[in-house]
């Protein structure tokens, strides 16, 4: 739709997104099947494979882990934010690792469930285009080694040396694929009833109200998802619910033109677009 390409080269951004009613299967997009970098996204494919090696019994989310100095990766929440020892369970570090993005408890649980369980996940789904290669540790030690340098990452010329831009060399998914995982998370398929209720009740506490569910501010619209953040990248995937039941599943990446790291309508229309498509699909 060109309305779509209109209001992301408006915000400063390129933009890519999918939209599908969770229960019709009526969907929109725009450029919803390139790839782009899942950045924090890929937390989620992680926690449908936590939780399916729960239901599975080869793990009990109660298991309780002491979170040292060295496990530590760098993040400004949760876990990886303090400064003392933690002992947590495996449930609360998945709670973190989704509420605020907690990179430190996303590699512990990624320790825990390992690489090719993760990737299990799409490959059983059908999501051939969604794939896990790096740790946090990993994708943001990438951008040091890169640019030659630490954080902050604001010359064109660093940023166009980032392997973590680049879906080829990292993380990846597309906006149709992130839709389609939660579609599955909130309908039941992609672990047990059990699990996929807790992770929708995950979903549904993350803090950051910037983008996804800044087009969608009623008290009587639930939104639930999850973000990611890399130099130039903003992104949201999750489900916008409505009072009447009717579901949408949504995922929307942009990359800015500005390297500028505070840039609000960038965040903005991450949720303009998202109603937009939202608002086609009740139609």
């Amino acid at each position: 739709m060109s309305d779509f390409d209109a209001l992301f080269r408006a915000a400063g951004v390129t933009g890519w997104l999918y939209a599908a009613d969770i229960d019709s299967g009526r969907d929109v997009g725009h450029r919803p099947d390139e790839p782009v970098p899942t950045a924090s996204m890929f937390k989620v494919p992680l926690l449908v494979a936590l939780c399916r090696q729960a239901d599975a019994g080869l793990l009990d989310l109660s298991e309780r882990v002491t979170v040292t100095a060295g496990d530590r990766v760098p993040g400004a929440t949760g876990v990886s934010a303090m400064l003392d020892e933690v002992t947590i369970s495996l449930r609360d570090l998945a709670y973190l690792m989704i509420t605020v993005s907690d990179n430190t408890s996303a590699d512990l649980l990624l320790h825990r469930v390992g690489f090719d369980a993760v990737n299990a996940v799409p490959a059983e789904f059908g999501l051939d285009g969604t794939r896990v290669t790096q740790s946090a540790r990993e994708l943001l030690g990438s951008m040091s080694v890169d640019a030659g340098h630490g954080w902050p990452f604001v010359d064109p010329e660093d940023i166009a040396r980032l392997s973590a831009l680049d879906p080829a060399r990292t993380n990846r998914s597309t906006p149709r694929e992130l839709a389609r995982l939660f579609g599955m998370i909130w309908r039941d398929e992609a672990a047990s009833a059990e699990s996929c209720a807790w992770m929708r009740g995950v979903f549904n506490m993350q803090v950051w109200p910037h983008r996804l569910a800044s087009g969608f501010p009623y008290d009587d619209v639930a939104v639930s998802g999850k973000t990611g953040t890399l130099p130039t990248l903003r992104a949201e995937s999750g489900v916008v619910e409505y009072p009447d039941g009717r579901r949408y599943a949504v995922a929307v990446v942009t990359r800015s033109f500005s390297t500028a790291l505070n840039q609000p309508r960038a965040d903005a229309v991450i949720g303009t677009a998202a109603r937009m498509a939202v608002d086609h699909l009740r139609k």
